[in-house]
């Protein structure tokens, strides 16, 4: 990915979402561009236009701290693009080179260690996973494995959330509210894209996605990132319908850029009980082949 172009993009589409009476400016009558202008955010960095304009253009190679803080605190930034910005500072002077998460194998050849393993097989209580910042799938328990059997069921989506969500149909049906799923995986794929921009896989699975997908295509462009690692989610599963779980991402210290999620209903609730019914019916799918192959004999 062009670093000049990732850099010169977002601050533009930045600078877009913010109004000018969010940071007390006048309006005025003949604005005719979406958010604020180039002088205004020049102004509220402290910078001359002329040095914002050079940084919007891409050029933020050895770009001092200060002024990094300083178009954070101009373009309002969160966390998560606050973060997305230094990524994109250091991988424009080569000083991400220490920090940058060390090329992983292949889905294929990556295998978890046996005590990650274990551990996913000990939450029974819920679906359990690790998963890396393209959205593949390395790791899961076998409650997992039940909930996401649609993902499973199509080898296209080679057991990827991204595909999944966007190339295989099932999706809209398993997620309720299938635009919000699609904005946040857009979102968690392009902070990826930010921390490990020289990840061969993510630019092909990008490329793959802008080809199939409009809906992929046109949130790619807004340049959105988030950090996901706490929340509620909705689904319907196709054997046990409605399931509303909450969720925990924990970055795996041992595995940097690897993310474990476990979900969890609320003691008590419907879906507590949904989860319950997803473990007897997912009993019942890995005991079904043996059952057919003992009437066969």
């Amino acid at each position: 990915m062009d670093n000049r172009e990732e850099v010169r993009e977002f601050l533009t589409s930045r600078r877009a979402k913010i109004t000018p009476d969010q940071v007390g400016l006048p309006a005025g009558t003949r604005r005719r561009v979406p958010g604020l202008r180039r002088s205004e955010v020049a102004a509220l960095a402290d910078m001359s236009v002329e040095y914002y304009s050079k940084l919007e253009r891409g050029d933020i190679a050895g770009v001092s701290p200060s002024v990094l803080e300083a178009l954070v605190r101009a373009l309002r930034l969160d966390d998560a693009e606050r973060t997305h910005l230094v990524n994109l500072a250091q991988a424009a002077d080569g000083s991400d080179t220490l920090t940058r998460p060390r090329r992983r194998r292949t889905k294929e050849q990556w295998k978890p260690h046996r005590s990650l393993q274990w551990v996913l097989d000990a939450v029974t209580a819920g679906p359990a996973f690790v998963r890396d910042g393209r959205m593949d799938i390395l790791a899961d328990n076998p409650l997992f494995r039940a909930f996401y059997s649609d993902l499973y069921a199509t080898p296209g989506n080679q057991e990827n959330l991204a595909r999944f969500t966007f190339l295989d149909p099932a999706a809209r049906r398993f997620y309720p509210d299938w635009e919000s799923f699609a904005d946040i995986t857009v979102a968690i794929v392009r902070t990826e894209a930010g921390r490990n921009p020289h990840d061969k896989d993510l630019h092909d699975l990008v490329g793959e996605l802008s080809t199939r997908s409009d809906a992929f295509r046109t949130r790619w462009g807004a340049h959105n990132v988030r950090h996901h690692s706490t929340g509620t989610k909705h689904f319907h599963h196709h054997a046990v319908g409605h399931l509303s779980l909450a969720f925990e991402g924990l970055e795996m210290a041992a595995a940097p850029g690897l993310t474990l999620t476990i979900y969890t209903a609320e003691p008590g609730s419907p879906s507590e009980e949904g989860l319950r019914l997803l473990a007897s019916w997912a009993a019942t799918q890995e005991t079904a082949p043996d059952t057919e192959r003992s009437a066969a004999g």
